[in-house]
């Protein structure tokens, strides 16, 4: 007997399993596990191969180069200085800018890396370089650094995604070698969740939908695998879950009441919408923050931004640490360069690598402490210079992910950093 598709009911017997339903929609075309959003199985073969280390790790990044000088490095008294003062902070020895009154309150936390040395200066190619640790011009696709912690920190039985990014301002570069279930999610600046998240339909009838839907697609890539069909199966995967774990973006109700201390701004909420998301289990979060490339009016940019940035960050630490969270969640504030010392003829500065600054918190680094250093003026590195890798490595070592991981494009072997590259062993607890 044929299906009732007037009806939508099918007899008994024309029904898939639940089970072969899921094995089905697990496996795609080509053979690969879709792991960036769980494991629909809940094998025990499955969450015996799964590489958790129970750590997360939440990105500020400040799209288009926030000043170094204006920040965390400040030079009182120099001719780059700008009209910024510094502030005290709650760790001895370290100053901040006048604008980041909160942060300062958390600075025994933190672990401000002033001797970045970096290769790539424009916003393309910077944005590449420090999301993936390696050049563009090499004309790879290597994977992003979320896309590699989804892939080692994942866990197989949720049902949330494992990377995601919160504002797309600054870019999207992909799981490259890694494949499309290590894709980030990209939600909107307030981290509110696309449309296509929420059912048009009642479970019942989206249920039984993607039962026909699976049943279909299973025997139509019986004679016919290759990759763009596994990617559309991915893609479905992915929409379904998300659709089954929406509940965990919904965070209005706590905005309510997190607001004020966050800021009432997109990014305010991207960021307690982060906390919310690491609670509930997702390894590798994102939030972009735009606006920062001051080749103009650098100084009234800056203060701007940095009223947007300082409620939001702080009382993002803070709630971290009131939930247990804290020790095994780094917090990365970055970009894709630093900015000149020099001011120009516009008030502005410009795009600058050969000597800037990275914070890193919480999840095993150790606070209170500023690493390496720039001259008296901000032009070179004096001491300790910390390249793409040494960068990359250290996050991935307090992640517990390898940092010479090797991976591989066809037979060619790529790793997750360059040749010589290691971690900051003085910033790690």
């Amino acid at each position: 007997m044929k299906p009732n598709f007037e009806t939508g009911k099918c007899r008994t017997y024309h029904h898939l399993t639940r089970r072969s339903l899921i094995k089905g929609m697990l496996t795609t075309a080509g053979g690969l596990a879709v792991a960036n959003w769980g494991a629909l199985t809940h094998s025990q073969t499955i969450a015996a191969e799964a590489k958790r280390s129970g750590k997360r790790c939440i990105m500020l990044y400040m799209e288009g180069g926030a000043s170094q000088i204006d920040t965390f490095d400040m030079k009182l008294g120099r001719p780059t200085a700008g009209p910024f003062r510094s502030i005290k902070t709650s760790a001895s020895g370290i100053d901040v800018c006048e604008y980041l009154p909160k942060i300062a309150k958390h600075a025994d936390k933190l672990a401000i890396i002033r001797s970045m040395r970096t290769k790539s200066v424009d916003h393309g190619i910077g944005g590449y370089h420090m999301h993936t640790c390696y050049p563009s011009s090499e004309k790879f696709p290597h994977a992003e650094i979320g896309a590699m912690i989804a892939k080692y920190c994942e866990n197989p039985e949720s049902d949330l995604p494992s990377f995601i990014k919160i504002g797309g301002g600054s870019g999207v570069y992909g799981a490259g070698y890694l494949g499309p279930q290590y894709e980030p999610l990209v939600l909107a600046d307030d981290g509110k969740l696309p449309g296509f998240a929420n059912p048009s339909v009642s479970p019942e009838i989206q249920g039984r939908r993607g039962e026909l839907l699976s049943f279909m697609e299973h025997r139509f890539a019986e004679n016919r695998s290759g990759e763009p069909f596994a990617a559309h199966r991915s893609a479905e995967l992915r929409t379904i879950r998300l659709m089954r774990a929406r509940k965990a973006f919904d965070v209005a109700d706590e905005w309510n009441k997190a607001r004020d201390r966050y800021g009432n701004t997109q990014f305010g909420r991207g960021c307690f919408t982060a906390v919310k998301l690491v609670e509930a289990g997702v390894p590798f979060i994102e939030i972009g923050q735009g606006g920062w490339d001051s080749h103009n009016d650098n100084f009234p940019v800056h203060k701007a931004n940095l009223s947007v940035l300082d409620p939001a960050w702080a009382s993002m630490l803070q709630d971290l640490q009131d939930r247990g969270l804290l020790q095994d969640t780094l917090v990365v504030w970055t970009s894709e360069f630093g900015r000149t010392p020099a001011i120009n003829g516009q008030g502005g500065r410009d795009h600058f690598g050969r000597a800037w600054t990275v914070v890193l918190a919480g999840g095993g680094i150790k606070g209170g402490q500023h690493y390496g250093a720039s001259n008296q003026d901000g032009f070179e590195v004096e001491d300790k210079p910390v390249d793409e890798g040494a960068y990359f490595a250290t996050i991935y070592k307090t992640m517990g992910v390898d940092h010479r991981a090797v991976h591989y494009l066809g037979a060619r072997p790529i790793w997750a950093t360059p040749k010589g590259s290691e971690p900051i062993s003085e910033l790690i607890g």
